[in-house]
């Protein structure tokens, strides 16, 4: 029944209920709105005039702005401004043109500039490769057994994300840099929020398939006395060693299997109890645990009594499926901490991952847990944006076939992984850091 206007409802509220299906329709504008803001570098232009500026001075700054199209950038950043992504300040009624107009950065704009910038994160989230997929969303949902197995990204470019990544070396580089930034802006806030319980006392950390080290990158300048190494794939050293930043992070090549990962700790001295680490791999589209195992009489005592490793669980060597194994020098505890990844996968293929995390852990009596970053649909901060956030990256992660789980879906893989418990700490604003237990 269409909605009209009786003695129950309003002009007005039909009015609003038009408004309300124009915000949402227009949407995708103010998204397409601050990706022009990023490839034009709107932000860094304002960050580099001292953090305010006009829009001339904006201009000459962004040099690739065609100069017919100044009037189009101010009705841009009209848009910008309301949206929260920068401020604007008016000057006096004797300066009433809109060029006097000053703008500022806002928090979030403030994430965007420097050399920790969050931009290439958000580049690649508004990136035409993630954004054009949704154009077939109702396509996709009406097919299935033979496109069942098949992502919404993987039907509009007829190649995974994880393929795209080596096929496309710029689109794979913008990639790479997303995940470094976004991996080092969050553990820059887990080491301020609960790092003194996870790094102090380490002596040395093994960063497996650990990329270009963002994390590893992170803990070395928090923890300098932590000798922080990077293992991974022979081209992806060799983009790692040449990126700056890397200062106080040793890189290692080699290759994400057994004997490698062996080889690298018996070389650097790293002596272990018996403890089977498991490293998935995708092979005939099946998963294989791969184990390396420590003599007891191995491990000298009082040498590198804290120590910790960080394992990737691969589907792709470009997949990001980060583990970090602990020992706490004092309670002698294990950790295996998954970041930010398990939303890569669905609910059957993370059963398998914690069941093979579960085998790579003592009991909890003797410390072991598991520690998930990220998303609990529904905790921590109940204000609407939060929440819509979170079912809004759900969707954006759905094309890939993942899935950000709320506390119902977090508890059903952990039971049937058969962990005992979990608890869900709400440190991380969106993103939560989950305890599973033995």
């Amino acid at each position: 029944m269409a909605l009209t206007a009786t003695s129950s409802t309003s002009n007005q509220g039909l009015l609003d209920a038009q408004l309300e299906l124009w915000h949402t329709t227009f949407a995708y504008i103010k998204s397409m709105a601050l990706k022009s803001a990023l490839d034009l570098g709107i932000a860094e232009a304002i960050h580099s005039n001292g953090g305010t500026a006009t829009l001339p001075q904006i201009v000459s700054r962004v040099t690739t702005l065609h100069p017919s199209k100044i009037p189009n950038l101010r009705r841009l950043m009209r848009v910008l401004t309301a949206a929260g992504i920068f401020t604007v300040v008016a000057q006096p009624p004797q300066h009433p043109s809109d060029d006097e107009l000053v703008y500022g950065l806002t928090p979030a704009s403030q994430l965007l500039v420097g050399s920790s910038s969050l931009a290439p994160f958000t580049s690649l989230i508004l990136h035409e490769m993630r954004v054009s997929p949704f154009l077939g969303l109702a396509t996709w949902l009406q097919h299935g057994d033979e496109r069942s197995s098949s992502s919404l990204f993987e039907m509009a470019h007829g190649k995974t994300l994880w393929e795209l990544n080596d096929h496309n070396p710029t689109f794979g580089a913008l990639f790479n840099e997303a995940m470094i930034r976004d991996s080092s802006f969050t553990m820059d806030i887990v080491i301020k929020e609960c790092g003194s319980s996870v790094f102090q006392g380490l002596s040395s950390l093994v960063d497996v398939a650990g990329g270009l080290g963002g994390a590893a990158q992170s803990i070395s300048k928090a923890f300098p006395h932590v000798e922080c190494s990077v293992l991974d794939l022979p081209h992806v050293v060799a983009k790692a060693t040449t990126s700056p930043g890397g200062g106080g992070v040793k890189y290692i090549a080699g290759d994400i299997c057994s004997s490698t990962i062996s080889l690298v700790l018996e070389a650097q001295q790293r002596w272990w109890e018996v403890i089977d680490i498991i490293a998935v791999v995708e092979h005939q589209e099946e998963f294989f645990a791969h184990c390396i195992a420590w003599r007891e009489e191995d491990q000298l005592e009082e040498v590198d009594q804290a120590m910790a490793a960080a394992l990737m669980l691969l589907q792709q060597p470009a997949a990001a499926l980060e583990h970090h194994l602990c020992k706490a020098a004092k309670n002698n505890s294990w950790e295996l901490r998954s970041a930010w990844v398990m939303h890569d996968w669905d609910d059957a293929e993370c059963i398998k991952i914690l069941k093979n995390c579960k085998k790579a852990i003592p009991p909890r009596d003797a410390g072991g847990k598991v520690i998930i970053l990220d998303m609990v649909i529904g905790a921590g901060s109940l204000n609407n944006k939060q929440k819509e956030t979170q079912v809004l990256f759900d969707l954006y992660i759905m094309a890939i076939n993942g899935a950000q789980r709320n506390e119902q879906g977090w508890k059903k893989i952990i039971f049937e992984a058969g962990f005992s418990d979990y608890k869900i700490i709400t440190v991380l604003g969106a993103r939560s850091i989950i305890e599973v237990y033995p």
